[in-house]
């Protein structure tokens, strides 16, 4: 086993590998001028169809690079990044780098900052990474996302590691592709069918049950941790008393995860890649598009369990100790875990220096997420997502407040492109963030500035609700 240290060592020269770094400086995200002049970290990628084992399980799916997830990126905040993406897919499509503000036309989106990757067709991004943390590329295209396009993107900061040992990142995915059907069937079926009833008696929201008792439209026969189901899970090792920050990253389409470690508390530190104020807790609930990180001491053999919300079953990983398997009955432990409330990271305190400045807002803009409605479609504000139609003009410099009004029994995880914003907590400022989970018929609040021009979605991160037409966009110019 390779050191943090030795591993960044590794990794400073610029080379794409697989494990996981985070946490940022700066109050603000600054608007992302021309890349510096410095040697590049090279990420080619070559989307095709290819077979894959999720342990046990081979499936015939789509890759960036040939696996589930994609090969890990991993690069010093402020570096210049390339990649070369070269389609080799039956379909069109893209690289979103999920929760980094850069430049409008590096974002991935179709028709709003580039036009979509053809068949055979290529494209190259180059931006420079503008903040630390623990971030995600993933395609935005049809249901891509829900097949196996996407993977982690770690941005390190050299102020790591002063509190932990090693890293491990925990990429959460719910699966279905190759195993009879695709994401695009079951995006048809619902189409067709409409999803199924939602639970009699209202949202019943609680906080044992923070999202309600509606998981989701989606029924998975599989869920994964680093790309591997409970037939054969990873397995890592670490000597007794080892510090693993874990780097989480939820890469569901239509599954929320509660992420705990038998026995052991999880001291969460970031929340969307910014520092929070460290909080002790026994679980965390994470939406699509949510990633956290979280320090764990392992002092025996234990695994990381992730509970899909509101489904039937769960993802593990296992940490391993003097090569001993873990005695925790996952399958009691994971009952355990849905009677019990987890952490949401929309409560957490920011890192005082990521507090963005003291200002009131310049203009409330108001999203009421809405649906189902005609069969299987999903509004805001009572139309259906039509780029570049229907969007919000801004002006450049200016505090916006976002009001996300659930007019749906669903809850839904809000993703803000190109930004991040700070969640207007009750008692204070809340975490920074770039999704965040909105309850069914309740209203979360959240500010963000206006320093990135360009044309920037703002979505519903199940892939199926966006499809369905939940999202709009904000633009403005300099």
């Amino acid at each position: 086993m390779i050191d943090r240290r030795g591993f960044l060592t590794m990794t400073a020269v610029g080379a794409v590998a697989g494990v996981a770094g985070a946490c940022s400086s700066k109050p603000e995200t600054t608007t992302v001028g021309d890349p510096p002049a410095a040697s590049p970290v090279v990420a080619p990628m070559a989307p095709a169809e290819t077979d894959v084992d999720l342990g046990g399980v081979t499936v015939r799916t789509w890759t960036y690079t040939g696996t589930v997830p994609a090969k890990e990126i991993r690069l010093a905040k402020g570096r210049l990044l390339e990649a070369e993406v070269r389609n080799g897919l039956p379909q069109e499509t893209t690289v979103h780098w999920h929760g980094l503000a850069i430049p409008n036309a590096m974002d991935g989106v179709p028709v709003l900052t580039q036009p979509a990757i053809a068949p055979g067709g290529s494209f190259h991004y180059r931006f420079t990474v503008p903040d630390a943390g623990t971030y995600y590329i993933h395609s935005h295209v049809g249901t891509q996302l829900d097949r196996g396009m996407y993977g982690p993107l770690i941005v390190e900061d050299p102020a790591d590691g002063k509190d932990y040992d090693d890293e491990l990142v925990v990429v959460l995915d719910d699966w279905i592709d190759g195993t009879g059907t695709t994401p695009d069937d079951v995006f048809a079926n619902l189409q067709k069918s409409g999803m199924k009833p939602m639970e009699p008696g209202g949202p019943m929201v609680s906080p044992t049950t923070p999202l309600g008792m509606d998981g989701g439209d989606v029924t998975y026969p599989y869920f994964l941790i680093n790309g591997k189901t409970t037939k054969d899970p990873q397995v890592t090792d670490y000597p007794a008393g080892h510090r693993v920050r874990l780097r989480i990253i939820n890469a569901g389409a239509d599954t929320a995860f509660r992420v705990a470690v038998p026995g052991t508390q999880l001291n969460v530190t970031h929340a969307d890649g910014y520092p929070v104020v460290p909080k002790l807790t026994d679980s965390v609930i994470l939406g699509m598009g949510e990633r956290a990180d979280a320090i764990v001491t392992v002092g025996s053999s234990v695994p990381v369990v992730a509970a899909a919300e509101g489904k039937d079953g769960y993802a593990q990983l296992n940490m391993r100790i003097d090569q001993k398997p873990s005695t925790v009955d996952v399958a009691k432990f994971v009952a355990a875990l849905r009677t019990a409330a987890p952490l949401n990271t929309s409560t957490l305190t920011p890192a005082a220096d990521v507090v963005l400045p003291q200002r009131n807002p310049d203009m409330t803009v108001d999203l009421r997420l809405q649906g189902p409605v005609n069969g299987y479609t999903w509004p805001i504000n009572g139309k259906l997502y039509d780029p570049p139609n229907n969007g919000r003009v801004l002006q450049s410099g200016k505090r916006v407040r976002l009001r996300l009004i659930s007019d749906s029994m669903m809850w839904h995880p809000i993703h803000l492109h190109g930004h991040t914003f700070q969640v207007v907590g009750r008692g204070g400022p809340g975490p920074r963030k770039d999704t965040v989970l909105v309850p069914p018929k309740q209203i979360v609040e959240v500010d963000f500035d206006t320093n990135n021009p360009g044309r920037w979605i703002v979505h519903c991160h199940n892939d199926y609700h966006l499809n369905a037409g939940m999202a709009t966009f904000v633009e403005y110019a300099r």
